[in-house]
């Protein structure tokens, strides 16, 4: 009955157009003191030990990385790069677009700056070459979703926070996932560019492809320092986050000078707003997670699937559908912060690996960002593209089922999530 109550509020509150991380607080604060006998103290007390991880420390410096990144001219070197190994293939403009999604998500850990910081310089380059601009703004838009998968990821933190799962473990649990989906969307790109037979570009000589990679090498060799440094034990995944911020803020300022000094305060303004919107998501979802507990649902919920019978095949099946529905009226980070407190339990009665868990959970939240009404990755792509959301979503279809074939192939063959992090934990 309490879970009743406390998701048709939730729901009312949602429909009502109101933010979902004031929904969530209106949602718990109403039902617990309306409805329980829990002393306001309890509530303060699990909200301040929830905010102390040291964990959440890592998104606003990996949000700070990120943005000194996009405006450092990182992506162009990137792309440069990327043009420089495939642009002779079919479609070569695009599969370095796809190439240079994955380098940018492996220092970015954001989506949306991906898709912007890439989708801004490569786009008006394909539409010059003949490129379909729907085409290009299918590749990108999917791509960029590559930014929560491929390791650092704001998302697996999240995850991390709220189910206590390693993060260092989360990393390199994307690092092969996000690998294989980049080559899936690559070959699906390589297939409708030579079925249509788009653009190539001149092969590169190796001289220029070693000048292109020294230009971008100083961008890439943070993807080094980061997985290096949490690999080698070197430094924490919060560290390592601290330690990409400054170093993005040195080569955008010192070394590759695109970024001037008085545009670094406009990059901790962005930076501390977006930050700020995230953690307040993550102080409501702190205490919802605790409503949920204190009412022993996830619990309940647990008990009632085993009673059904639900192996784990039919388990991770509903997951994915929820998850999926799920993605159409939330963005990421709301899904994981109400979603993983409500599902980590049974998963983990059902005997789920938490890492696999949390990867399939990422992909299911990639996915969401790509199709409407609320896909993030949409509404970035739109603005960038200056196309209209529904043209868009008929634009990233082809896309949109690999990366769902994908889904299925992740959430059925564990290894593929286990396999780097069991090698080098163990």
């Amino acid at each position: 009955m309490s879970a009743l109550i406390i998701f048709a509020l939730l729901l009312v509150l949602l429909v009502t157009g109101m933010p979902v991380s004031i929904a969530l607080g209106l949602t718990v604060l109403t039902f617990l003191f309306t409805m329980t006998s829990v002393p306001i103290e309890s509530v303060a007390m699990k909200l301040f030990s929830g905010l102390e991880s040291f964990e959440i420390m890592a998104i606003p410096f990996f949000i700070l990385a990120g943005n000194f990144l996009t405006h450092g001219g990182v992506a162009r070197r990137m792309i440069n790069f990327a043009s420089s190994m495939v642009g002779h293939w079919h479609g070569g403009l695009a599969l370095a677009g796809v190439l240079a999604c994955a380098l940018f998500a492996a220092v970015s850990g954001s989506s949306p700056a991906t898709v912007v910081a890439i989708g801004s310089i490569i786009l008006p380059a394909m539409v010059k070459q003949g490129y379909p601009k729907r085409f290009g703004a299918g590749v990108i838009t999917t791509s960029g979703a590559l930014g929560i998968l491929i390791p650092p990821s704001i998302v697996m933190v999240m995850y991390s926070v709220t189910t206590n799962t390693s993060v260092g473990k989360l990393f390199m649990a994307g690092v092969v996932p996000g690998i294989m989906l980049a080559f899936f969307l690559g070959l699906t790109t390589w297939v409708l560019a030579k079925k249509h037979n788009y653009p190539r570009m001149v092969r590169s000589t190796w001289k220029e492809r070693l000048q292109a990679f020294r230009e971008s090498a100083w961008g890439l060799l943070l993807i080094v320092i980061v997985m290096g440094g949490i690999y080698t034990g070197v430094f924490t995944p919060t560290e390592a986050a601290a330690m990409a911020a400054v170093y993005a803020f040195i080569i955008a300022v010192f070394v590759y000078k695109d970024l001037k000094l008085r545009q670094v305060g406009k990059v901790l303004l962005d930076s501390a707003a977006m930050s700020a919107m995230l953690l307040y998501i993550i102080t409501n979802a702190i205490l919802f997670s605790f409503l949920m507990t204190s009412e022993q649902i996830p619990q309940a919920m647990a008990s009632w699937i085993i009673g059904q019978g639900l192996g784990v095949v039919s388990f991770l099946l509903v997951v994915n559908v929820l998850l999926l529905v799920a993605g159409n009226f939330m963005e990421p980070s709301s899904i994981v912060l109400i979603m993983a407190p409500i599902l980590f339990p049974v998963a983990m009665k059902l005997g789920i690996d938490p890492v696999h868990f949390g990867i399939l959970i990422v992909v299911n939240m990639e996915v969401g960002m790509c199709h409407p009404p609320v896909g993030l990755n949409l509404y970035v792509a739109s603005g960038v593209a200056k196309m209209g959301i529904s043209e868009l979503t008929v634009a990233v279809m082809p896309w949109l089922l690999t990366m769902l074939g994908f889904l299925m192939l992740v959430t059925y063959v564990p290894q593929i999530s286990l396999w780097l992090p069991n090698l080098i934990y163990s």
